[in-house]
């Protein structure tokens, strides 16, 4: 969850462009939190403000939230499609297959008691706006990664369940990265983030990995991080320093949902 909001601040410079190297620095104070931060703190309100049993109750409590919090925040860097789906309040889902699906979806794998309650969640949580099967598709094979690597699972096991049930994971982020460009889809991003997560040494090797790729750089980097804050921790001055970043309200939005899931 966390992981999620540092990776998309620290990415927040390189959405459009990046020089394809590890060598930046991580937070300037250019650095921003985005959409994907601020969706993802939603739907971490949802799953403590709502049944996550009850599919109605989720969806319409977390539809609520992603309106009142993306609406606080105008230009946090929405697509067009999803900005249309904010300002119109009875407006549906509306066949998405864009990674914001994944970009938001991380808190889904904390409040999960099971790696299927985990994808069910992720299901719920993509389809109020994103109920193309490659937008799910991606929202689920991120929740999977990160619940299997709060579930103790090594990097060799986590690859092989998105093998066998998500996507092919058979490149490298070095053969990538020359011809590697900005994508907005999920199945153009959730696997390259994965894969930034299965090469890192840590929390910060693996946002580093997804800001080189150069493609969206925030998005890129809040998947990986999501990821890679179950499997790794976070470093706790990157902890302690994303807090700058938020203005009050937005901290009471996250603490409303920290202080549960994290427990």
């Amino acid at each position: 969850m966390l992981g999620a909001i540092i990776g998309d601040t620290i990415g927040s410079l390189y959405e459009f462009s990046s020089d394809k190297t590890k060598d930046f620095t991580l937070l300037t104070p250019s650095n921003r939190l985005t959409d994907d931060s601020l969706m993802t703190i939603a739907v971490g309100c949802a799953c403590v403000g709502a049944s996550i049993y009850d599919k109605e109750d989720f969806q319409s409590t977390l539809c609520r939230l992603m309106r009142e919090i993306g609406n606080m925040y105008p230009d946090a860097g929405y697509g067009y499609g999803f900005y249309s789906w904010l300002i119109f309040e009875n407006a549906g889902p509306y066949n998405s297959f864009g990674n914001g699906s994944a970009m938001r979806v991380s808190p889904v794998a904390w409040a999960a008691s099971s790696l299927e309650e985990a994808e069910r969640l992720a299901l719920w949580s993509a389809e109020v706006t994103h109920n193309h099967k490659e937008g799910i598709k991606g929202a689920q094979a991120t929740a999977a990664c990160i619940y299997l690597a709060r579930d103790g699972k090594s990097k060799e096991e986590i690859k092989e369940y998105v093998e066998k049930k998500y996507y092919p994971l058979n490149f490298t982020l070095d053969e990538i990265r020359p011809k590697y460009e900005f994508d907005v889809t999920c199945q153009g991003t959730v696997p390259q983030a994965i894969m930034c997560f299965l090469e890192g040494q840590d929390y910060e090797d693996t946002v580093r990995n997804a800001v080189s790729l150069g493609g969206d750089g925030d998005t890129l980097a809040a998947i990986a991080g999501s990821i890679a804050e179950a499997y790794f921790g976070i470093p706790k001055e990157l902890e302690e320093k994303i807090f700058d970043y938020m203005d009050e309200e937005i901290i009471d939005y996250y603490n409303t949902y920290a202080d549960e899931l994290y427990k």
